[in-house]
């Protein structure tokens, strides 16, 4: 049978929605073993008492977050921890050789002016930001390959750019034009009890919140920006939905040409994204729903072209919790291994 050894991963963060999934797909995960838990607020306890549907499954129990504890018992760990805090624990399991899955906005930027001018800390750890890959597999898969360190995009971040890349990348539309028209279910804001996620204050209604100052934009633009090969601001505006998961994000652009069709960008879309497993592109006129991607991996994109406007109009969907958030985060893990991408991933959604 040979030598074949599961590579031990772990999680600090484990108690959030990010960190229940992550658990979830790891325990499945064919080339891993899920050997460590860690949460500072529960220290002692059994995962199951945070997550009793998982009772004879997990047998782990929350453990203290200790950087040496970790190196010494993984060689991969995820940080499904708040912003701000990812960012204390890193360098060090860096330092001991980990390797280093980042999924707060902690590492997603180059310039941690950037991150402190939207996320309000400062830092000292410029030179572990500085060899941080931003964790975009679709984009930056070759990088994603040779890293250490991955920071993992956010969920709008992730659903806006698959459907800004393409255009971005061939120079299909005036930058400045981009507007991004978000909606995501209320598992993107996380367990911490807040007032307006109540079922009482949510359900049947639906509101934009951070209008213009939403933490995201930078992060879009980050990648716009680099893509375009200039500065590139970009109008980002999130709406709450009252369905616990599921993202769509529509963006709006003008054209260079407006003689293109639906057809055009469809075939282009088509070609990106040949050699990405995890981006569907719909045919011309079929509109992806959130609930196909429920569960899954999987992004779904579709384009039109409103030819009295001039602008193109790309719809994008997926579930803000795995290709948002965890899921991704294990793509990358593949790539990093050099195993295949869509390993221990699941492909079809949960439908209806």
């Amino acid at each position: 049978m040979g030598n074949f050894r599961r590579v031990p991963v772990g999680i600090v963060g484990a108690s959030g929605y990010g960190g229940v999934q992550l658990v979830r797909l790891l325990m499945e995960h064919p080339e891993v073993e899920l050997v460590y838990l860690g949460e500072e607020n529960s220290t002692g306890k059994a995962f199951t008492s945070v997550y009793p549907h998982l009772t004879n499954m997990v047998k782990l129990p929350l453990e203290a977050i200790d950087p040496e504890v970790i190196a010494r018992r993984c060689e991969v760990i995820f940080l499904a921890l708040p912003n701000g805090l990812a960012c204390q624990l890193t360098p060090a399991l860096i330092e001991k050789g980990c390797k280093v899955l980042d999924l707060s906005a902690d590492y997603r930027f180059k310039n941690l002016a950037t991150y402190t001018s939207w996320y309000g800390n400062d830092r000292s750890d410029h030179h572990t930001a500085n060899n941080a890959v931003y964790g975009l597999p679709e984009l930056y898969r070759d990088r994603i390959a040779d890293a250490q360190l991955v920071g993992c995009p956010g969920a709008y971040p992730t659903a806006s750019l698959l459907a800004l890349l393409p255009l971005f990348k061939q120079g299909l539309i005036v930058p400045e034009t981009a507007i991004i028209d978000a909606k995501s279910g209320a598992s993107s804001a996380g367990r911490e009890a807040k007032t307006h996620l109540l079922l009482a204050e949510a359900d049947n209604s639906l509101s934009a919140y951070s209008v213009a100052r939403h933490r995201h934009t930078p992060e879009i633009e980050q990648i716009c920006s680099e893509l375009a090969g200039h500065e590139v601001t970009v109008q980002f505006t999130p709406h709450l939905v009252p369905m616990v998961r599921g993202m769509l994000a529509t963006v709006y652009a003008t054209l260079r040409d407006p003689g293109l069709v639906g057809d055009d960008l469809t075939t282009i879309y088509k070609a990106f994204y040949r050699n990405s497993p995890w981006v569907k592109i719909c045919e011309t006129g079929i509109y992806p729903q959130t609930k196909w991607a429920s569960g899954s991996n999987v992004c779904y994109i579709s384009i039109e072209v409103d030819p009295r406007t001039g602008r193109v109009i790309v719809m994008s969907v997926i579930d803000n919790l795995i290709k948002g958030h965890a899921g991704q985060a294990i793509q990358c893990l593949n790539i990093m291994m050099g195993w295949d991408e869509t390993l221990g991933l699941p492909k079809l959604g949960f439908y209806p």
